[in-house]
């Protein structure tokens, strides 16, 4: 810990010494507290002065070549994002060398944090600041778009057929069906239909910021208002697609009403700025909000099994209830081997959960 401490304290003072604004708010021994991220590998941590200042400190794992490109990643659309007025966190330094990533502190309420309490009746539930960061995502998507690089991006320059059939539907048979439940299935048939469905949302113009992990534990509520995190791995793509990750979200169980109220105040966001085919719009959602639950249930699967976090495993549930309420609009009727499988394996979780 005191190599790790030794690189964070270096680079902060850096960073302070690049921000006037910012001398003595850290001692020459900051308090550095790491604390845990999600399903990531990367280290976190808080550096504070011990009094009314921090920064949030952010390290991929040491010798991590994939790391370290993430990180790149995370420091130039940050950047990016910042100059459009997107309401992410202010980037204080970076190291080249390292990866470690210093941003501001917007401290440790989450939108989860908030839909939880309503949840459990200690508040009422926080449907403005929902109206609030659906509007703001249609802004950033849109200008986020312009003067984009792909070369900023680690994993893929473009959400595409490729991330959708090995990333999402790819990743649900391996890490859900197999892995986790070890179901046997109709390969071939579920093939033929992921390519399909991947033709299907591939048809959605794909020259917006895509976040591409939307959702209510990556968007912090700093001064009552939504700030976006974790969009390191952003890159092109649909407009559809990160609004659905935050609708179909398995932490906040919209209702359905709730997810047309804000897809309609999304939408009229986005029509400030942009023409856009409402029928159109949604007919790509449909899609994309498949696309996107399947990667859920992949990621939810992987992350409790291969990784031992528990904590996802109860949201495996929501997340196939989802799928199955989604199959079952007229659309999904060119999809029986995905309702199969669905069945199969709602059955099976179920089952294994009395």
């Amino acid at each position: 810990m005191q190599e790790k401490n030794s690189h964070l304290t270096d680079i902060l003072h850096l960073a302070l010494a690049a921000d006037p604004k910012l001398a003595g708010n850290i001692t020459a021994t900051p308090e550095i507290t790491e604390f845990n991220g999600d399903g990531s590998l990367r280290r976190f941590y808080r550096i504070s002065n011990g009094r009314d200042f921090s920064l949030i400190g952010i390290l991929p794992p040491p010798d991590d070549a994939t790391g370290l490109r993430e990180a790149k990643a995370a420091h130039r659309i940050g950047t990016h994002l910042a100059r459009t007025g997107a309401p992410v966190p202010r980037t204080y330094g970076f190291s080249e060398e390292n990866g470690l990533l210093l941003y501001e502190d917007l401290g440790t309420r989450r939108l989860f944090d908030a839909v939880d309490a309503s949840r459990q009746g200690r508040a009422p539930f926080p449907i403005e600041l929902y109206r609030q960061a659906v509007r703001a995502l249609a802004r950033m998507q849109v200008r986020g778009g312009e003067n984009f690089d792909p070369a900023w991006c680690w994993d893929t320059p473009c959400y595409d057929q490729t991330v959708m059939l090995e990333r999402e539907s790819g990743y649900f048979l391996r890490a859900l069906c197999i892995d986790y439940l070890g179901l046997s299935f109709d390969q071939p048939a579920l093939g033929r239909e992921f390519k399909k469905l991947a033709r299907l949302a591939d048809s959605a113009p794909k020259n917006f910021f895509l976040h591409r992990d939307f959702q209510c534990r990556n968007i912090m509520i700093h001064e009552d208002r939504p700030r976006f995190i974790d969009y390191q791995g952003g890159r092109l793509g649909p407009p559809a697609y990160d609004l659905a990750s935050l609708l179909i979200d398995p932490y906040a169980g919209l209702s359905a009403e709730l997810q047309e109220e804000l897809r309609k105040e999304y939408f009229a966001e986005l029509r400030k700025m942009i023409p856009y085919d409402e029928q159109c719009f949604l007919e790509q959602y449909w899609s994309l909000a498949l696309q996107r639950n399947l990667q859920i249930l992949g990621a939810f699967s992987f992350l409790s099994k291969q990784r031992g976090k528990s904590f996802f495993a109860p949201y495996i549930t929501p997340a196939l209830l989802n799928l199955q309420s989604m199959l079952a609009k007229v659309q999904g009727d060119d999809y029986p081997a995905l309702r199969n499988i669905t069945e199969k394996c709602l059955y099976k979780v179920c089952n294994e959960c009395r």
